[in-house]
């Protein structure tokens, strides 16, 4: 109660400031009083709460509600327009500041807000005193809006400034790592045009480039020191090999080149063309010196050193230079070449690092795609399973799964599931086609993946079917789905990439659909044995087993809601005799004819189990014996109306059906079985082929003991 009362000080406040504003309080410093004061004094409590409670939640992480916002803006308001309507409208300005801090600091809803209280509050200090100015609340309102207004979006244009120039820096730097990442072979160029959204691999990328940096940067002091130079510096070649940029320097000069040169100009162009140190002197100064931009100082002396991998390949070269006519010796030249053999050294390193890392990222993708292929238990996991691995495998544009199977002697195909399409391309999902010369129908023929052939040569070849085309692939390779010696299906994987499928992603991939094969059949072995194990032979129904754990599912849940459902239990009226005249066969054929009518006639919330022989049961959720009757009638005329053709001729029955609705006739599942039972047999006492409900069966009972009574 205490925290409530205090938190309403600010409203309360405000409101009674209005309040008294509004019965002409506070007109002048003549009228003040004791009333005037405490009012002053409350706002004053007001506006110390309120702060108060922000700083709290800010500083505890909470969220600042809209409430909060309007109790501070609105003490502050009540304030601001009671400093007004004392002095008068000369100090209205401080509305204006005032609305304008509200509005920059405060959320646009709870702005907008105060923006009404505000021009409310000066409705009753311009139009409510002793002289209506209807021009001056007017010029008020319209300022108050258009100050308010033109705050916010100029304040939104500079935030909104200031987040672009931020993302711009950090985009900028983010392409400036990229390029020093392909300049050290840290990444292939061209094979990743963007970071974007891989925060891992930006973290990596700068550590990598930040490692190299750092091991460069001593290179040069060492051969600043050591070397005695003017300049000594690092150009490394860009991705494509054509032009030199300058890494890291030390120099006395601000002329050296901070831009792209050709690498194949003046004395740098040689070393890189000769793949051998360079010494060069004259005391008149070098010329072909390139690594100056325009009119650089005057060199006299020069040593250039190939920065040169294991296989003859160039990187990049150290200069080190010297203004006055000063030889670079033997020693020198070897110190140098040491020097660009420990630059050379961390960018193999951080590359041998890099490979290191694509390989367990792959690994960590096939043994996590592993894992939830055997996790799977479903055919349908696996194929969400093994669809979503391959995919982040092997980045693929399109993947799909097929699954072949034997209808009426004939090959089916079936596309199960696809990812990686358009809307229109997703319907494929759950499509069969025949046997074909199509790519899926030929793995499975074969069991061997393909295309063998570049994708260009067979622009026109069918992947599933003639009305199935798939644009603008790059690469596409089909692997077999093998478990044993079945063929399974197929694992359908396409790339708008050419180059997606190197050597190690198409054995991970051909791993995967082993696995997933292996993955289907089982959980396919599994279902069947559930099926087995669930289900009725002859009738695909229910078995009694599995009946008796639905009653007691249905039972529990009718408990816990206080909700009815009924139990039918059927037989066939004289079925031994049909067994007896027409063979079991033709018993059998009945069997299932009956079952197939009462699955269709029940509905799909119904349970429908055979109990056992000739018996057949419904378990009927949140329905009362009126309702299980007229569903029950239904049945028993349609049975009625089947005719079944026999080798002997046409055959009809009829059924019995007993029918106990909980809670109404019992409370218990075994008491609703045996009443259902009875129920049956009253049935069959009286004539059958007619539903008996208990209440039925028990007010029969009654009339038989009036007659004997009477």
């Amino acid at each position: 109660m205490l925290r409530l009362a205090v938190r309403s000080i600010p409203a309360a406040a405000s409101l009674a400031t209005f309040i008294h504003l509004a019965r002409g309080g506070f007109r002048g410093l003549n009228t003040l009083g004791w009333t005037e004061a405490a009012l002053v004094g409350c706002l004053l409590v007001g506006i110390a709460v309120a702060a108060w409670r922000r700083a709290m939640r800010g500083a505890v992480g909470a969220i600042v509600d809209l409430r909060d916002d309007l109790d501070l803006g609105g003490t502050l308001i009540s304030a601001a327009f009671v400093v007004v309507a004392i002095g008068g409208g000369d100090l209205f300005p401080i509305v204006y500041l005032l609305m304008a801090f509200l509005v920059a600091f405060l959320p646009r809803n709870a702005g907008l807000t105060l923006l009404g209280v505000a021009l409310v509050y000066d409705a009753l200090v311009t139009l409510g005193g002793p002289v209506p100015n209807a021009t001056g609340y007017l010029t008020h309102a319209a300022f108050l809006a258009l100050f308010s207004g033109l705050y916010h979006l100029v304040l939104a244009a500079r935030i909104a400034a200031a987040r672009r120039a931020e993302s711009d820096a950090v985009q900028k730097r983010i392409r400036e790592v990229e390029e020093r990442a392909r300049t050290f072979r840290l990444v292939s160029s061209g094979t990743q045009d963007s970071f974007s959204g891989m925060s891992s691999d930006e973290k990596w990328l700068v550590a990598s480039v930040k490692e190299i940096e750092g091991a460069v940067q001593a290179a040069l002091e060492i051969a600043e020191t050591g070397l005695r130079t003017y300049t000594c510096a690092a150009f490394l070649l860009t991705s494509d090999d054509r032009s030199l940029k300058l890494y890291d320097c030390r120099s006395g000069s601000e002329r050296v080149q901070r831009e792209r040169f050709n690498a194949g100009e003046g004395i740098i162009g040689g070393v890189l063309k000769r793949r051998a140190p360079v010494r060069m002197n004259s005391p008149n100064g070098l010329k072909g010196v390139t690594h100056y931009e325009g009119s650089g100082p005057a060199v006299q002396a020069l040593l250039a050193v190939p920065i040169l991998e294991a296989s003859g390949l160039v990187r990049g070269v150290l200069v080190a230079d010297r203004l006055a006519n000063e030889p670079f010796s033997d020693q020198d030249e070897k110190l140098l070449s040491t020097i660009a053999g420990e630059v050379l050294r961390s960018i193999e390193v951080e590359r041998v690092m890099s490979y290191i890392r694509k390989t367990r990222d792959e690994k960590d993708r096939f043994f996590r795609a592993i894992e939830e292929l055997n996790r799977a238990g479903s055919p349908d996991q696996v194929f969400v399973a093994v669809l979503e691995s391959t995919r982040q495998l092997a980045g693929l544009d399109f993947c799909a799964v097929t699954l072949v199977s034997e209808v009426d002697g004939k090959r089916m195909h079936r596309v199960v599931r696809m990812s990686g399409v358009t809307a229109q391309g997703q319907a494929l999902s759950g499509q069969s086609f025949e046997d074909n010369n199509g790519l899926v129908a030929n793995v499975v023929r074969y069991g061997a993946p393909l295309p063998g052939r570049d994708i260009k040569a067979m622009d026109r070849q069918i992947i599933f079917d003639d009305e199935t085309q798939i644009r603008g692939l790059g690469a596409l390779k089909i692997f077999p789905l093998v478990a044993g010696d079945r063929i399974l299906g197929t694992l359908v994987a396409g790339s708008r990439k050419k180059a997606a499928f190197e050597q190690d992603v198409l054995r991970m991939i051909e791993v995967i659909a082993i696995q997933a094969a292996q993955a289907v059949l089982r959980a396919q072995l599994y279902e069947q044995m559930e099926r087995m194990a669930t289900t009725d032979g002859l009738t695909g129904l229910y078995n009694h087993r599995t009946f008796q754990a639905k009653a007691d599912e249905v039972l529990a849940q009718s408990r816990r809601y206080q909700r009815k459902f009924s139990l039918i239990l059927t037989d066939v009226d004289h079925f031994k005799s049909v067994n007896d005249t027409y063979g079991h066969p033709t018993g059998d054929q009945v069997l299932k004819g009956v079952a197939r009518i009462i699955k269709t006639m029940a509905r799909d919330t119904d349970i429908v189990a055979r109990y056992g022989g000739e018996e057949f049961v419904i378990i009927m959720p949140e329905t009362d014996a009126k309702g299980a009757f007229t569903i029950s009638e239904r049945i028993r005329e349609a049975v009625k109306a089947e005719v079944f053709q026999t080798e002997m001729g046409p055959l009809r029955i009829t059924m019995s059906l007993g029918i106990a609705t909980f809670p109404d006739s019992a409370m218990e599942k075994q008491q609703l079985i045996d009443l259902a039972d009875q129920c049956l047999y009253h049935s069959k006492r009286n004539g059958r082929n007619q539903s008996v409900t208990v209440d039925i069966m028990q007010g029969g009972r009654k009339q038989l003991k009036a007659a004997n009574a009477s």
